[in-house]
């Protein structure tokens, strides 16, 4: 490796790849090249955990299912990334931007820059990893070689595995899977997290068909197909479909990449979690109404923007009278109520889990000034932002 340029080695994997690729020696960034201008890093936001990895090979997976590849050689370490297979929203990307303290004035610059970025399937990055790995470490690796890493973000609401998970180690003749798939495929659907709690505390052993002769590939397979029929629950539940295809996929290639059955089991709880959380952000009452759920999905991939009902009606080809008279009609709440209730409920999960400062989480929901922030939220949660924070703090 001594006589490796390992700058030039850098550019010519990132000018192929159109992916940004840093160079780390001693865990200091001493060189980085992207095709495309990002006003800031947003590797910032996992720096840490990635630095962890200290495997030759491995791969960090986001929250939003961004990805990383890493490889180490000695003092060395070589970071491509992110990219993804699908294009990430821009609610995703705005609040990546936010997570990274892009300045607000450069979060458009930022999205865009990321949407540039070329995008690529998991399996082209890893053979990328593994050549760098061949040229640096002279170790010659497969794609079932390399590591998984992911964050263990508080967003997934992750749940204990039940007692009674499935055991894979012998055949079952007896099916129970239609009966708990209908009431989990429910729970997905009506967006009931508290249910889902409930259910997953005593869940009963789970007795499924033959799906492949080896475990793992057995505990793979189940997943997918859990997966696929979560997904479609939510869309009834009123999900957007791309939406749902898109988290669909994301899960199922990421657990593609996992060889420990006991993390792909627990990939399968934060998987139908996410998708009832996801149901049940959009969801007003027991039976919402098709204009209830496009304006709950409108909402959701503009939290991070001033939010009108003149905008919103816009989007839906309706009068503004029309629409915040329906709406009321159809769910009791004013459209006003419903957007700030939505923004008080987004800004509860970062004060929970971020360390953001009020100024900086009033200015990513769209509010016009810290104030205003403060009134809206006590007014909708009882207590100021403050407050809030304080009641949850360790």
């Amino acid at each position: 490796m001594e006589n490796i340029d390992l700058q030039y080695l850098c550019t010519v994997i990132g000018n192929l790849s159109g992916i940004p690729i840093r160079l780390y020696r001693g865990n200091v960034p001493e060189f980085c090249h992207s095709l495309v201008r990002l006003p800031r890093d947003p590797i910032g936001v996992y720096i840490a955990d990635i630095r962890n990895i200290q495997t030759n090979v491995g791969y960090f997976v986001t929250k939003h299912f961004n990805y990383y590849g890493i490889v180490n050689a000695k003092d060395v370490k070589i970071i491509i990334g992110p990219t993804r297979q699908t294009e990430n929203t821009t609610q995703e990307l705005r609040e990546l931007a936010f997570r990274a303290d892009v300045p607000a004035e450069e979060t458009d610059d930022f999205v865009n820059a990321m949407k540039s970025i070329v995008r690529m399937p998991l399996e082209s990055i890893m053979q990328i990893l593994c050549t760098m790995n061949y040229i640096l470490n002279g170790e010659k690796l497969s794609l079932h070689d390399i590591a998984i890493y992911d964050t263990q973000e508080p967003s997934f609401f992750q749940q204990p595995m039940p007692h009674g998970t499935a055991d894979m180690s012998r055949p079952h003749n007896l099916h129970n899977t239609f009966e708990l798939e209908q009431t989990v495929m429910n729970i997905v659907r009506k967006g009931d997290s508290a249910a889902l709690q409930e259910w997953t505390a005593s869940a009963p052993a789970v007795r499924g068909g033959i799906l492949a002769d080896e475990q793992l590939r057995q505990l793979k397979n189940t997943f997918i197909v859990t997966t696929t029929l979560a997904s479609r629950a939510a869309i009834r539940g009123g999900m957007d479909i791309d939406d749902a295809f898109t988290l669909s996929d994301a899960f199922i290639q990421k657990c593609e990449l996992i060889s420990a059955p006991d993390k792909i089991i627990n990939l399968q709880y934060q998987m139908v979690t996410e998708f009832t959380r996801r149901v049940e952000m959009i969801r007003l009452g027991k039976q919402p109404s098709k204009l209830a759920i496009d304006v709950a999905n409108y909402i959701q991939h503009h939290l991070s923007e001033p939010i009108t009902a003149e905008d919103i009606a816009k989007e839906l080809y309706l009068s503004r009278p029309y629409l915040s008279r329906k709406f009321i009609e159809e769910t009791g709440i004013s459209l006003t109520d419903y957007i700030l209730n939505e923004k008080t409920e987004e800004a509860k999960r970062l004060l929970r889990y971020s360390d953001k400062s009020l100024t900086a989480i009033s200015g990513y929901l769209g509010f016009s000034s810290q104030s205003h922030f403060s009134r809206v939220f006590k007014k909708y949660s009882g207590s100021t932002p403050g407050e809030y924070r304080e009641k949850f703090t360790v």
